[in-house]
């Protein structure tokens, strides 16, 4: 026995006896213990070193810790984790004295699920194991902790919340069963989520995307649309600060809500876009240099055939009267003209177009930062209805998230940005120049006499001046036919319109003839009045 004070290193063993065929067992106890001590050493610098990048499971089956989504403010959590648990029931251990208070435990926790007649059987099957409710609230779990029946457990458990729900439903996403994102932000950066403890801020604003969420909530009932949109991106560095698609859902309750509202339909859904394409065309006119020449437009055009026969007639709406017989390329614009924009559109050169619509992306998916449009679809052929069609946003379907950014590159003065998510500083822009400067700043006079003198009006604000261009789209039913009874309606604004800083796209889908728009379905008595309403409270927040 050693003697206590004493080294034991330094004790005399010379009468102490090993066995020879023990020696070795020893040995290799002691090698074993070194062994994982040093082990536990490494780990414990590798940990220390690598700080927030070192992420741990929560659990064997491979849930993952996730840093908080925020928003550009950093004050309004997006997104975040949260311990909840599971309540396990063992029947098979619930003793005899407790099983009347178990059963009633059970019909409390689960009333539509048990009766207190399927509770007491649960309780006397004999069963294992049994999940009596997964990610359990606050007041279930506290229930079972308080009966201390012997027999019931929680399981602790990492579960995702999203404090804002529907509002960035879109925006944000969700993840799946083992905390890895599988849409929106949450599967866009899921590798620095999982990766990292500090938030993620992302470039939308929480006060703006509600101002937008709450107005298009609003306009789809006044109008009884079918479904609404809205985004704002700043022009110069891409930010993406609002994006909102009616209908939505709840991320924490999606079998609540069609699987058929998870469609984020700016970028996934296509649409003829209308007279927002008239932009493009009066670009056009000016880059050629036949923005001076005056066409007719006193009564529908008759777009011929290679063989000069008629092949299709342009018309416009009944309200459209122009001030004169003929007008040149600004004042179709101004006007929303579609037979002057047609016949623009077939003195240009041949390919001119098309080539145009290339250059601002519009025929093609985008891959973008925060996910894949669909791709969109082009005329198969480029003949002269194609051509005149196309000139005022028919015959071509896009996404609204392609239709913002062309908008952008032909008001800031002539450069295509890229759209972010996340927040960024202004400086470098991740863009590519598309548009001469000067033909960008006619446009923008162009825009803002529409908000000044014709259909933009009612998204006037006081304070500010504000470029824009209505459009109002007729949808094809099944067959591919033109319904005239189902109309998409959008406005595109921009602001400042001297210097822009921001860029809007609002649009309903299939808005009712109603009284609140004076009984017609176009844009200027629906999309634009609740663009107006838009702009007029996110102002304060957006040059605060």
């Amino acid at each position: 026995m050693f003697e206590v004070g004493h080294d034991i290193l330094q004790h005399k063993l010379k009468d102490v006896y090993i066995p020879r065929e023990n020696s070795g067992r020893l040995f290799f106890i002691f090698c074993s213990f070194y062994l994982l001590f040093g082990l536990c050493i490494v780990r414990t610098l590798y940990l220390g070193a690598c700080g927030n990048d070192v992420r741990r499971f929560a659990d064997d089956s491979g849930v993952v810790s996730r840093a908080d989504i925020v928003d550009r403010n950093g004050k309004d959590i997006l997104a975040k984790d949260i311990m909840s648990g599971h309540i396990i029931v063992r029947p098979h251990a619930i003793q005899s004295k407790d099983k009347d208070a178990a059963a009633e435990l059970i019909h409390k926790i689960l009333p539509y699920k048990y009766t207190l007649q399927n509770a007491i059987a649960l309780v006397d099957s004999g069963r294992r194991f049994v999940y009596l409710e997964k990610n359990a609230s606050d007041e279930h779990r506290k229930l079972v902790k308080d009966s201390k029946i012997y027999g019931f457990d929680i399981e602790p458990v990492q579960m995702r919340k999203y404090p804002k729900r529907r509002l960035f439903s879109h925006v944000v996403g969700f993840v799946g069963a083992n905390n890895h994102g599988l849409e929106g932000a949450e599967r866009t950066f899921d590798e620095y989520l999982v990766q990292n403890v500090d938030p993620l801020r992302l470039s939308v604003d929480s006060r703006v995307q509600t101002v937008f969420y709450e107005q298009l909530s609003i306009a789809m009932d006044k109008y009884n649309a079918k479904g609404a949109m809205g985004l704002l991106m700043n022009s110069r560095t891409g930010e993406m600060v609002a994006m909102v698609s009616l209908p939505d859902f709840d991320p924490e309750n999606k079998g609540a809500d069609p699987v058929a509202n998870r469609m984020f339909k700016p970028m996934r859904a296509l649409y003829e876009m209308g007279s927002i394409f008239k932009v493009f065309n009066t670009a056009l006119a000016y880059e050629n240099g036949i923005n001076n020449k005056e066409y007719f437009v006193a009564k529908p055009y008759k777009v011929l055939d290679a063989r000069g026969r008629t092949a299709a007639t342009i018309g416009d709406v009944r309200s459209f009267k122009p001030p004169r017989p003929k007008l040149n390329a600004d004042e179709i614009m101004l006007h929303s003209c579609n037979s002057g924009s047609a016949q623009i559109a077939l003195d240009l050169p041949d390919g001119a177009q098309k080539e145009f619509m290339h250059r601002l992306h519009l025929d093609e998916k985008l891959n973008l930062e925060f996910g894949t449009t669909e791709k969109s679809l082009m005329p198969i052929k480029w003949g002269p209805v194609e051509r005149a069609t196309v000139a005022f946003g028919h015959g071509i379907s896009v996404t609204p998230m392609h239709l913002l950014l062309a908008v952008n590159a032909m008001t800031n003065g002539g450069i295509y940005v890229y759209p972010t998510l996340q927040k960024r500083s202004l400086g470098a822009v991740n863009g590519e120049r598309v548009l001469d400067p000067e033909i960008s700043s006619k446009l923008r006079e162009i825009m803002f006499r529409i908000t000044e003198e014709t259909s933009g009006q009612k998204a006037r604000i006081k304070g500010i001046e504000i470029g824009g261009k209505t459009a109002t789209a007729e949808k094809r039913d099944a067959n591919g036919k033109i319904d005239k009874l189902r109309n998409l309606t959008a406005f595109a604004g921009v602001f400042p319109i001297n210097s822009p800083q921001y860029v809007l796209l609002v649009i309903l889908d299939e808005p009712k003839a109603v009284a609140a728009s004076s009984g017609v379905r176009t844009a200027a008595y629906n999309a634009v009045p609740t663009a107006g309403k838009i702009i007029d409270g996110i102002l304060p927040l957006l040059f605060e």
